[in-house]
Parts: C-alpha cells; sequence; structure tokens
C-alpha cells in the first residue's frame, strides 16, 4: 500500500500552502542526492517527496486526492505510479531548493545545464457507463511532437550551452550574481543548424502514436488522470518529455441517472400491476435483478437495492441502486375501460387516503440519503 502524502511531509491535511513548500524544502534537502550519494534509501524518499509535494502543492489535484485517494491518479499510470525521475524532479522542483547549496544542487551531481522540460497534452475521453462501472483500457492516438533525429545543434551561442544565463550586479552589498534562462535558446542550451524537411524551428516532428490508458473503475465526470512521459518530448535531449493528461468525460445513460457511486432508475409500472402487486427484472449492467413490488404501493416509492450501484474509485464500497416506483396511467380508455373507472371513483378503496406515517417526498429524499 502506498504512503499517505500527508504522512510522507510529515503535516496535516490542514496545512497550508506554505506549510507544504516548507515541508518538502526540509525533506528534500534532507534527502538529497549530493548530500547522500549512492544512498538509494536516501534517493527513494527523495522522490517520494517529491511525488508528495507534486499532488498537494496544486490545489485541484490535492482536492482529489483527499477524495479519492491514490486512485485519482494512478489509474492511468501516472506520477504515483513511478513515472517521475530525477530530471522531472529538478526540472519542475529545482528552484525551491534556493541558494541554500549553491547553484549547482539542483543538477544533481551533473552538469549545471538546464533540462527544459516538454509540454503535456489535454484530451478528453468520453466512457459510457458500462466502462465506467467495470474500468476500461482505452487506445487513443495522439498528436505529438517528438525530437527529430536528424535534427543537428550546436551549444548557443548566448548561454554556451548551459541553457541559462548569469548576470552579476555590484551592489552597496557586494557584488550580487543571478541566474535566468536564456531567451535566445529557450533553456535548451543548443541551437538548431540542421533543419530537416518536414520539422519545426525547434527540430520538432509531429507523431502520430497510440498510447494506452488503463481507467480505473468509479471515475466521475471532470476527474483527470495522468500518463507520464506521453505528452510532447523536449527540444533538449537531456529533458523530460511532459505528460498527457486525460480528461474523463461521462456519456449519458437511457436507463440509469449517476450521482455519486448511487444509480438512480425509473420503473413505469401499471395501475393494475401497482394494485395486485407484481415482480419486476431490472436489466443491470453486467446482469439483472428481481425486485418484488407488494400489492398497493404507492407512485414516488422508492426502493434501495444496495451495492447494485458503482464501485468507490478506491474500491473500499460500492454504491446502492434506487429504484423510483411510477405507476403509469392511460391516457386512453375504451368503453369497457372507462365504465370500470366510473364505478369505482366513488369506491371507497380507491379514493386517497394516506396515514400520517406516511413520508412526504422531501421526507423520502432527505432519507434516501441519510
Amino acid at each position: 500500500m502506498k504512503q499517505d502524502y500527508y504522512e510522507i511531509l510529515g503535516i496535516s491535511k490542514a496545512a497550508s500552502s506554505s506549510e507544504i513548500k516548507k515541508a518538502y524544502r526540509k525533506n528534500a534537502i534532507k534527502y538529497h542526492p549530493d548530500k547522500n550519494p549512492g544512498d538509494k534509501t536516501a534517493e527513494a524518499n527523495f522522490k517520494k517527496a517529491a511525488e508528495a509535494y507534486e499532488i498537494l502543492s496544486d490545489p485541484d489535484k490535492k482536492s482529489r486526492y483527499d477524495q479519492f485517494g491514490h486512485n485519482a491518479f494512478e489509474g492511468a499510470g501516472g506520477f504515483g505510479a513511478g513515472g517521475m525521475n530525477m530530471d522531472d524532479i529538478f526540472s519542475q522542483f529545482g528552484d525551491i531548493f534556493g541558494s541554500a547549496f549553491g547553484s549547482s544542487f539542483g543538477g544533481f551531481g551533473r552538469s549545471s545545464q538546464t533540462r527544459v522540460r516538454g509540454s503535456n497534452l489535454r484530451i478528453k475521453v468520453k466512457l459510457s457507463l458500462d466502462e465506467i462501472i467495470n474500468g476500461v483500457e482505452k487506445k487513443i492516438k495522439v498528436n505529438r511532437k517528438i525530437l527529430s533525429k536528424d535534427a543537428k545543434f550546436s551549444n548557443c551561442s548566448v548561454c554556451n550551452g548551459s541553457g541559462q544565463v548569469t548576470k552579476i550586479t555590484n551592489t552597496i552589498l557586494g557584488r550580487m550574481q543571478s541566474s535566468s534562462i536564456c531567451v535566445n535558446c529557450n533553456g535548451s542550451g543548443q541551437s538548431l543548424y540542421h533543419k530537416p524537411s518536414g520539422v519545426d524551428s525547434n527540430g520538432m516532428l509531429n507523431y502520430e502514436e497510440t498510447v494506452s490508458i488503463k481507467i480505473p473503475p468509479g471515475v466521475e465526470e471532470g476527474m483527470q488522470l495522468k500518463v507520464s512521459g506521453k505528452g510532447n518530448e523536449s527540444n533538449n535531449k537531456n529533458g523530460p518529455s511532459g505528460d498527457l493528461l486525460v480528461l474523463i468525460e461521462e456519456l449519458p445513460n437511457d436507463d440509469f441517472v449517476r450521482e455519486g457511486k448511487h444509480l438512480h432508475y425509473d420503473l413505469y409500472i401499471s395501475i393494475s400491476e401497482a394494485t395486485l402487486g407484481i415482480r419486476k427484472d431490472i436489466n443491470l449492467i453486467g446482469g439483472k435483478v428481481r425486485i418484488k413490488l407488494e400489492p398497493g404501493i404507492q407512485s414516488g416509492k422508492t426502493l434501495r437495492l444496495r451495492n447494485k450501484g458503482i464501485q468507490d474509485i478506491n474500491g473500499y464500497s460500492k454504491g446502492d441502486l434506487l429504484v423510483h416506483i411510477n405507476i403509469w396511467t392511460p391516457k386512453v380508455l375504451n368503453k369497457k375501460q372507462k365504465e370500470f373507472f366510473k364505478e369505482m371513483i366513488d369506491d371507497d378503496n380507491f379514493r386517497p387516503n394516506p396515514k400520517k406515517s406516511d413520508k412526504s417526498f422531501f421526507e423520502k429524499v432527505r432519507d434516501m440519503f441519510a
């Protein structure tokens, strides 16, 4: 079982954004590979801290994690599945170390050249209720930008291949040094000098790739999953690729209406069926269920079938199926039918006679979600 992100950083769920950042910086400095050379445990803890910070520092991701746990991100083989490497971490969070260990600290003992990360891609995936209930693996064609193997680069003439420009300023406190991304090469440290046909000014070409996306049961409308490394490639051969962000969209179902992990179903019965009672079959996704309606059942009654809804995305529980009874009143009657109902109109047994113990519509709705 994966360790809780709050536990990794040593903070509570009520921690503010500044407290989250402070806790991550403390852990990252403690376990940084430059301070713990060759220590695989420290490196693993360093990655865990970065993983936790990547989720908890983003309000949207933090909200989804608080609601759904690790499954909100792992379904598509995302961050939590080990998709982030050292380059990812330093590319995204290197600036959080500040000047605590000098300008080379974020470089993980390597060249100080900036590792420019490829941009993310976003797609929508439409899912049927069947796919949401059972989970599904989708194969999606994605148009990515990849670095052409035939493109030739030389070091940027402005930053000399470092991807950064250093500026020294004389102040009353002495000489101050600051670094910024080179605007000439956008931090890649390289300039394209041989441009093959079909590539852009950064040496990138369009490439269509079929990506497999594993979607777990119980996902919801608006949820975003991530496939690590399947966004656009970096225009720097040392830089990590971006991610593919998958936005979930639910297709409407003709029979069921979803509400969280619960399903609602409208069952229409005739006046005769309501009066005499009947057994009815309801076709569920992946099977059917038979329910018994007692004689004299009233329109508006709701039957709750436990554990016949949707699996919670964390796998902890399953929702219910709520069957709403609707008595269908015929609009056209033949002569014999009209005579029957005319005879019954003054019959005491056919007069509405609700008991005080019978709950109102609003009470039924309230109890339904209690």
